[in-house]
């Protein structure tokens, strides 16, 4: 745990911003913290805990990730037309209810009601929130806030499950019903403090026919889909943390991988909190938006690196000694990598949308990003299927670099950069 003094820096931060941006970083943590205290320990209790078959458990849990992947999009469009606000707490308060029926639901359509209702929440505050960060912090200070808040959201992530498993020693009902209270209380602090923004006028034609021309608008919008697809691989490369590494691990520590993957995923976590800020500071003095963008998906291509390393090394004490530092080291650069282009992807979006429909394309770019990773997970399970051991750590790195390439190609082609500024745009040195 950091002292207090090395978290001075971090608190004077926060301290500079408005009230509200300081309010949706604590909200952010909030809402990590109620979420992982209970996901990491659901499918135990569904297979263990209520008895569902394995392919069910792998139903549920899928539905749950496509309600909210996949309405992203909505939930996006929904903030533009209605407002920010409305939409965080109404995700605050839909949580709140789906953790509560998860609590006590035993039948498999009340545990599939539930955690729709989880995705769904999530699918409506998750562009809200980062909308109006953007917009509450201003263009100045908008990369700082987004650092600020990853700081926030990773803390959540370490948090959240340690909080959980303490209170496993009681019961999972007691998980779900902490994680509701959580979800109330923020969803009441939200009404009281969140500033009511303006929503631009719209015009006067019905809603739906409104929202599908600003879908089609987005759709238009070619530097940003280009943009999207380029950055489509860093999630799939972070996602290996939850997928590829837990895989390796198995192979490697047998019985022990369930506690060799619980210190890997702390270690993710910690790196990003503890380097954030201080990844976000030098790049800031070293690189353009695009250019740390760059960096960070080579640095989380480099990852898988020290994996190319044999699983057979992973025989005695030695060898195992040798497979656990190649997965903690694999943790850690995907985690600086993650957070040295985090803030920085989150202002391109901003710029790429013009200042218009915001939460739009925070939707849109998070649907992407989640079948982005749909598709890679395919993919990657498909590559340890085949048998060679170094081939999928050499495709995760291919990856990496490929993305990485792509996005100095839109930089140098003038594709990022503000309106007005797209001639002028410097190429990557």
């Amino acid at each position: 745990m950091r002292t207090a003094r090395a978290g001075a820096p971090e608190r004077a931060r926060l301290a500079s911003f408005a009230p509200a941006v300081r309010l949706l970083m604590v909200n952010q943590f909030g809402i990590n913290l109620g979420f992982y205290m209970l996901m990491p320990y659901l499918a135990d209790h569904l297979a263990h805990g209520l008895g569902l078959a394995a392919w069910t458990v792998g139903l549920v849990l899928g539905a749950r990730n496509l309600s909210q992947q996949g309405l992203f999009l909505v939930g996006g469009a929904l903030a533009d037309r209605y407002g920010c606000k409305p939409l965080i707490v109404a995700g605050c308060v839909l949580r709140t209810v789906a953790f509560a029926l998860l609590a006590v639901a035993d039948t498999l359509p009340l545990l599939i009601v539930a955690l729709l209702l989880t995705g769904f929440a999530g699918a409506l505050f998750n562009p809200a929130v980062r909308a109006l960060l953007a917009a509450e912090a201003g263009e100045e200070r908008r990369v700082a806030a987004f650092a600020l808040f990853n700081v926030f959201y990773q803390a959540g992530i370490l948090a959240g499950p340690v909080v959980g498993l303490a209170l496993l020693t009681w019961d999972f009902r007691v998980v779900c019903a902490v994680a509701a209270v959580v979800f109330g209380v923020l969803a009441a602090v939200q009404v009281r403090a969140l500033p009511d923004r303006q929503v631009a006028d719209r015009g006067d034609r019905p809603g739906w026919r409104e929202v599908a021309a600003d879908w089609r608008a987005i759709a238009a919008n070619r530097p940003f889909v280009l943009f999207a697809v380029a950055m489509s691989g860093s999630y799939v490369l972070a996602f290996q943390v939850y997928l590829a590494l837990p895989l390796r691990a198995g192979e490697v520590f047998g019985a022990d991988a369930g506690r060799v993957t619980g210190a890997v995923f702390a270690v993710s976590a910690l790196a990003a909190v503890l380097g954030q800020l201080r990844l976000t500071e030098w790049a800031k003095r070293t690189f353009a938006g695009p250019r740390a963008i760059a960096v960070g998906l080579l640095v989380m291509g480099a990852a898988f690196v020290p994996l190319l390393v044999p699983v057979g090394a992973g025989r005695g004490a030695a060898g195992r000694a040798v497979a656990l530092t190649a997965l903690v080291l694999c943790a850690a650069l995907l985690a600086w990598g993650g957070a040295l282009l985090y803030p920085f992807e989150m202002d391109t979006v901003v710029t790429l949308a013009k200042g218009r429909l915001v939460a739009t394309h925070y939707g849109a770019y998070s649907t992407a990003s989640g079948v982005a990773v749909w598709l890679g997970n395919l993919a990657v399970g498909a590559l340890f299927d085949l048998g060679a051991a170094w081939l999928p750590w050499a495709v995760l790195t291919a990856t990496g670099a490929a993305c990485a390439a792509a996005v100095a190609a839109l930089h140098c082609g003038g594709h990022l950069a503000p309106p007005g500024e797209a001639r002028a745009a410097a190429p990557v040195g």
